[in-house]
């Protein structure tokens, strides 16, 4: 008994202790026998003591589940047997090993469960901002007190995200110079990659600890590494009645400081290209079209893909450099759709700009931009059509040129529709083309119509396998005689989407120029009264 093994204690029916193991003296010295059992050990094992007094002596009670709990600093299972005559046997298991390799387990399933929780937020936001407050809320919530979120400075401020453990984070822009905090001015350079930095809590500068935080007990500086270039840094604060970090927990900080300014980084980059996409898209869209020198312009576009805002169909109007002189209306469709197309509807756009000193040359126009076209690295090829137009009077004279495109159709008053006799060669394809003016007078209330095949070739209808057509077009612009020119684009626009429903189409583009109404004032009763004539 006494050279047992592992501590063994044995007590009587009245739980006073009888024999004890060496091992139990050294473990438990004041549990010697003549000693109350349950007044010499602690907490746990004597619960489990107690558990085991019932009034039935003679039952057998032998314990199921072994009893644990720590000694020290040490963590043990109480094992128990019961006998007959009431005496109670003790022995005692180390189970410290197991209990440390149960704990690390644990730890290493909670922290790959924040890892994969962190991930997840952390790259279901491409705005940075956001990024950079859910990786503060995270780090404060897991793993210090409060953390600090730090982006490279692109001018005289930093960019900081600060929160409290429980608080949400606060976006603030601090006029400070990193080098003057050990290790912050390395980790947001991030070249060469450095390592966490534990610096004296005395000399973070003030506006790095938040207010109210209380003493600060430890401060670790991590950096953020993102793509080639660094994101940030990440500051972890810990309150001086936190423990302080420890090696694993610098570790485990890298890794979460690695997923974070990953996330960053793709946030940034993708707050770049976005910025340089709207500049260049900027450049692409169709302009927004209104009255000009006395003659109404409207125009509508939708791409082949409702998610995009560019493509291959364009339109433009340049108003005339001298009052009382032509503005001139460019419509064109460049072969294909996408991206792509987008590109050399640019290139296109910005040279009938380049041009625009020979508006009053059609032929010559289109010449030009078919030899810059043709000379490129482009293997597209577009139709265009140019108008130009001046009020005359009450009346809207046009110059009708079409390469390639189809023609313009003329609204009349009276509801007929022409066409308007201009037929030419497409332009980008071969080294000469060839085109034919049209001139043509709208008397007001009258519009011509330019548009791209992407509407009359739209397929849909009832079967949803037929063209929107010439003709229909023709019949919807009869009943949108004397409308004006936003209406008949929206018109249009609504018959043509309505036909296509759900089906894939191309881009689709419409500019209507129309001869406003003239008004004619005249007096009634004493009183000024307006009526628009034809």
């Amino acid at each position: 008994m006494s050279h047992a093994p592992c501590p063994v204690l044995v007590t009587d029916a009245e739980g006073v202790i009888v024999l004890r193991s060496d091992a139990a003296g050294a473990l438990l010295p004041r549990a010697r026998p003549g000693t109350v059992f349950t007044d010499v050990v602690p907490t746990w094992l004597r619960a489990a003591h107690d558990a085991l007094r019932v009034p039935d002596r003679g039952a057998d009670r032998t314990a199921g589940r072994p009893a644990s709990g720590a000694i020290g600093e040490r963590s043990f299972e109480a094992h128990t047997g019961v006998r007959d005559d009431g005496t109670v046997v003790w022995w005692l298991v180390d189970d410290t090993d197991h209990r440390l390799v149960r704990e690390a387990l644990h730890m290493e399933r909670e922290r790959t469960e924040f890892l994969a929780k962190s991930s997840n937020l952390l790259l279901s936001s491409l705005n940075l901002e956001r990024c950079m407050g859910v990786t503060a809320q995270l780090a404060a919530e897991y793993l210090s007190d409060a953390a600090l979120v730090i982006a490279p400075s692109r001018g005289a401020r930093l960019p900081v995200m600060t929160c409290l453990r429980g608080e949400s984070p606060v976006r603030s822009q601090e006029s400070a110079d990193p080098d003057d905090v050990p290790g912050l001015g390395e980790a947001l350079r991030g070249f060469p990659p450095v390592p966490s930095r534990w610096i004296d809590p005395s000399v973070a500068p003030d506006w790095m600890v938040p207010e109210d935080f209380g003493p600060v007990g430890s401060i670790v500086i991590t950096p953020l590494p993102g793509h080639g270039v660094a994101a940030g840094a990440l500051v972890l604060l810990r309150r001086s009645s936190t423990a302080a970090f420890t090696d694993g927990e610098e570790v485990f900080a890298r890794l979460f400081a690695t997923r974070a300014g990953a996330a960053m980084s793709a946030a940034r980059l993708y707050a770049e290209q976005t910025s340089i996409t709207e500049v260049l898209m900027r450049e692409l869209l169709p302009p927004s079209l209104h009255q000009i020198s006395g003659v109404d312009f409207a125009g509508g576009y939708r791409p082949s893909e409702d998610h995009e805002r560019i493509g291959g169909d364009f339109y433009d109007v340049h108003p005339a450099a001298v009052e009382g002189e032509a503005s001139l209306v460019t419509l064109g469709d460049v072969c294909g759709k996408g991206l792509e197309a987008a590109v050399l509807t640019g290139k296109i756009r910005n040279t009938l700009h380049a041009l625009l000193p020979l508006a009053d040359d059609h032929q010559r126009m289109i010449s030009l931009l078919n030899t810059a076209l043709v000379n490129s690295h482009h293997t597209r090829f577009a139709t265009l059509v140019l108008a130009s137009a001046v009020r005359e009077g009450s009346a809207v004279n046009l110059r009708l040129t079409s390469a390639g495109h189809p023609a313009p159709l003329i609204v009349r008053t009276n509801g007929a529709v022409e066409e308007a006799e201009t037929r030419g060669t497409l332009v980008g394809a071969i080294p000469d083309v060839h085109a034919r003016t049209a001139s043509v007078t709208l008397a007001p209330g009258e519009s011509c119509v330019l548009y791209t095949d992407g509407i009359t070739e739209a397929k849909g209808g009832p079967m949803g396998g037929d063209e929107f057509g010439e003709r229909r077009l023709q019949r919807v612009l009869a009943e949108c005689a004397g409308m004006p020119s936003e209406g008949i684009v929206e018109r249009v626009q609504m018959l043509a989407s309505q036909w296509v429903g759900r089906g894939r189409h191309d881009d689709m583009a419409v500019v209507v120029i129309s001869a406003p109404r003239t008004q004619h004032l005249s007096a009634v009763n004493g009183r000024t009264r307006g009526r628009y004539t034809a």
